[in-house]
């Protein structure tokens, strides 16, 4: 695992794609200010200040793009609820991979594939997490709620420990993960999940679908009802 560490980039997942033809299986791309860093469905991920991490993954697990690979947020996602609990916070994900604490948001996860052609070149996965971030500047945050681990456990969080943690415990499962796919963690994905048997609102680009939602398939899929009938969603976010 090689760490690569910038002081200052406009986007971690955007540096990582724009490099990926050099940049090695495996890594870590991280930096402490983040200009312009993005989420799922186009949204911004804000730089509210203070110690917080921002980090994307190079993974090149094969030549050819497979199935498994888009549930890899999902995989994160899992891990960082369980290295959360390691300090005593129980955390919650929201499909398919934000990570809360008591309904606020404390970390998104992106995922970007890079293809050239008919070539799969490899994939980044790009984690924001609000480690250090005060109350005061998380009123910056004024279209959602949002959390860090300083405030919640009410002390500093070293933050080369931290980064230490979520990538070992990332790397620790991580082939047997695309060996086993979804399956192999959802059990504990859904005994984190926050959304289940909940009337949701699901946002797909230009559509937005509602129902209750009622499982998560073997793929990571959301499956929601209606009074009419279910539907299975594959991509998207509960608003």
């Amino acid at each position: 695992m090689n760490i690569i560490c910038l002081e200052k980039v406009d986007s971690t997942n955007t540096y990582a794609k724009t490099n990926i033809e050099k940049l090695a299986d495996k890594t870590i791309i991280h930096t402490l200010r983040q200009t312009n860093g993005h989420g799922r469905l186009q949204r911004t991920w804000i730089d509210i200040g203070g110690e917080n991490l921002f980090l994307s993954i190079v993974l090149k697990p094969s030549n050819e793009y497979k199935e498994v690979y888009s549930n890899l947020t999902q995989y994160l996602s899992v891990v960082l609820v369980k290295l959360l609990k390691e300090y005593d916070i129980n955390a919650q994900i929201k499909w398919p991979n934000d990570v809360l604490i008591d309904g606020k948001k404390v970390a998104g996860i992106l995922s970007e594939s890079v293809i050239q052609g008919n070539n799969f070149k490899g994939m980044v996965i790009g984690i924001g997490i609000n480690i250090n971030t005060d109350k005061k500047d998380l009123e910056k945050v004024t279209d959602k709620d949002a959390t860090s681990l300083s405030v919640e456990l009410n002390k500093t969080v070293d933050l080369k420990t931290f980064l230490a943690q979520l990538t070992e415990g990332f790397f620790s499962k991580y082939d047997e993960f695309l060996e086993k796919g979804f399956d192999y963690i959802k059990k504990d994905y859904i005994n984190s999940a926050c959304f289940l048997d909940k009337e949701v609102c699901v946002q797909m680009f230009n559509e937005k679908k509602s129902g209750i939602a009622k499982s998560v398939t073997g793929k990571g899929e959301l499956v929601i009802s209606d009074s009419e009938k279910e539907f299975v969603l594959s991509i998207g976010d509960i608003l």
